[in-house]
């Protein structure tokens, strides 16, 4: 019986999951997200480059994901989601900034990585593996994790805001 309400409610939960090429992007993503009603449902995870030799490669795109961090911006800037926000070494990747329950995931399974953390929330072992390789190099991903009433909204508003690789689970 428990069982069975487990897997039933594991079910209401969907997870949209998208990547940005920039932290205006991201920002402006979380800022209409934000707008729309999500807030403790979004997780922003980006590579911290500065612990990584930055070499500016993010010039144009609004710096590094970690000068803003520092400076009290993006992770903060992104609307709040400083609680729960953290710097996290992954194995394989690096220093890594997370914001949101992503955070929490990802430090309980960091043996796992990124990938592992995502299929925690329903992302097949592939795409995680694919996500996990783009904020490598450099990509901020985005989710919202929350029922299936809302994903399409969450979905569409990062679509709008330069999401790419939008996927549901």
């Amino acid at each position: 019986m428990l069982e069975q309400y487990l897997q039933e409610g594991s079910n209401l939960l969907k997870t949209v999951v998208g990547l940005f090429d920039s932290r205006d992007q991201a920002e402006k993503a979380v800022s209409a997200l934000r707008g729309r009603g999500f807030y403790e449902e979004i997780s922003v995870l980006a590579a911290d480059k500065s612990k990584t030799g930055d070499t500016g490669e993010n010039k144009g795109t609004g710096g590094s994901i970690a000068s803003g961090v520092s400076t009290g911006g993006v992770l903060g800037g992104l609307a709040g989601l400083a609680m729960g926000a953290g710097a996290l070494v992954i194995p394989g990747i690096g220093p890594i900034l997370a914001a949101g329950p992503i955070a929490g995931l990802l430090s309980g399974a960091a043996t796992g990585g990124i990938a592992g953390g995502l299929i925690d929330w329903g992302v097949p072992s592939e795409r995680g593996r694919y996500y996990e390789g783009k904020v490598k190099e450099g990509k901020i991903l985005a989710s919202v994790r929350t029922d299936e009433k809302k994903i399409e909204d969450a979905a569409g508003i990062m679509r709008k805001n330069g999401a790419k690789d939008v996927e549901t689970h």
